[in-house]
């Protein structure tokens, strides 16, 4: 009997992890730098010295701790627009698509976003930029999946029992909307730092599975701030530390490291990667990569070192990211300088 008391604390407490998860619970990467569209729209088309990108992500949470990890994947892309319309600015056009499924329930996140943002040079070292996002959100989750504590019957939870839950629908759908600016600053040409905010889901919309009556169902807007800088130290090594920062409500989160890239071919075509970040009060995460030409893919690992540590074995997440950039016309003129090999 008393197996069975554990048992049942555990799975209520599961549970209701899972239920604050589906309203309250934000989605993110520890390589936010390589998902720039989801964290500030006035990245997009931000990457002067090429005309176009394309990236994937894919991170995998909690594998070790249970049999359903949260998986979140998404895929964006931007472009250099009016190039030759604007003296000493352009304008950038994108967009990301962004799936998280987590939980007994297979609580999905599908999230879809169109972003643009204009830069504008000021003088000839530091650039301004603006971006806004618009995106459609649906959420849904599989309740006949989820048990509850109305249904513990005393010896086992009965799937027949009424969860006593006032679940309004199993799915949801709402508009969501995001403003950014950033600040660019490269003073000579093995030097570049840039600095930018944004505020995510401005708009304030309401989500929730639950009759309206019974809890709140508004998003709270969640603030991103981040400080990105490169270093080109010779011409084997280039490196960039980073900072990030990010709140939303009653919770926040912090990233700082640094990864570095090496210059294996000499001409700058194959580059190695390394790097290493700490997830305040969380995680450190060590990164690796290879770059040739102009793909780039970069694997991290979260080690926990939160309490959370002792029933994972410190196995938080891993991550994979890949980007690819390029140009339509090679012989462009690069407005303004960025840090490379």
């Amino acid at each position: 009997m008393r197996i069975n008391r554990n048992i049942k604390w555990i799975l209520l407490c599961l549970g209701a992890f899972c239920m604050e998860g589906i309203s309250a619970q934000d989605l993110h990467f520890s390589q936010y730098f390589n998902a720039p569209l989801l964290v500030n729209p006035a990245n997009t088309g931000f990457a002067p010295d090429v005309d176009w990108r394309l990236g994937v992500n894919y991170r995998n949470q909690w594998s070790s701790i249970t049999s359903n990890p949260y998986k979140t994947m998404s895929a964006w892309g931007d472009v250099q627009a009016f190039t030759n319309r604007f003296e000493s600015g352009w304008l950038g056009i994108g967009g990301a698509i962004l799936r998280d499924v987590a939980g007994s329930g297979n609580l999905t996140s599908t999230k879809v976003y169109g972003s643009v943002a204009y830069h504008q040079m000021l003088g000839l070292a530091s650039l301004l930029s603006a971006g806004f996002a618009g995106g459609w959100v649906n959420k849904r989750v599989d309740v006949d999946k989820l048990t509850f504590d109305n249904q513990w019957n005393g010896k086992f939870f009965d799937a027949t029992l009424p969860s006593g839950e006032a679940f309004a629908a199993s799915s949801v759908n709402y508009l969501d909307i995001n403003l950014g600016m950033n600040y660019a600053y490269f003073p000579t040409n093995n030097t570049y730092l840039n600095a930018g905010i944004s505020i995510q889901h401005l708009n304030k919309p309401k989500e929730s599975f639950f009759n309206s009556n019974a809890v709140s169902a508004q998003v709270d807007m969640r603030f991103n701030f981040f400080v990105n800088g490169s270093f080109k130290l010779n011409d084997q090594w280039i490196v960039n530390p980073n900072v990030y920062y990010s709140k939303m409500a009653s919770a926040s989160e912090t990233v700082l490291g640094a990864n570095a890239n090496y210059n294996l071919s000499g001409d700058g075509i194959t580059q190695l990667i390394g790097g290493l970040y700490y997830r305040s009060g969380d995680a450190i995460i060590p990164m690796v990569g290879y770059q040739w030409n102009d793909f780039k893919l970069t694997v991290s690992y979260d080690a926990t070192t939160s309490s959370l540590g002792t029933y994972n074995q410190t196995r938080g997440a891993y991550e994979l990211s890949l980007v690819t950039t390029g140009l339509f016309n090679q012989a462009k003129a690069v407005k303004c300088p960025t840090v490379k090999f």
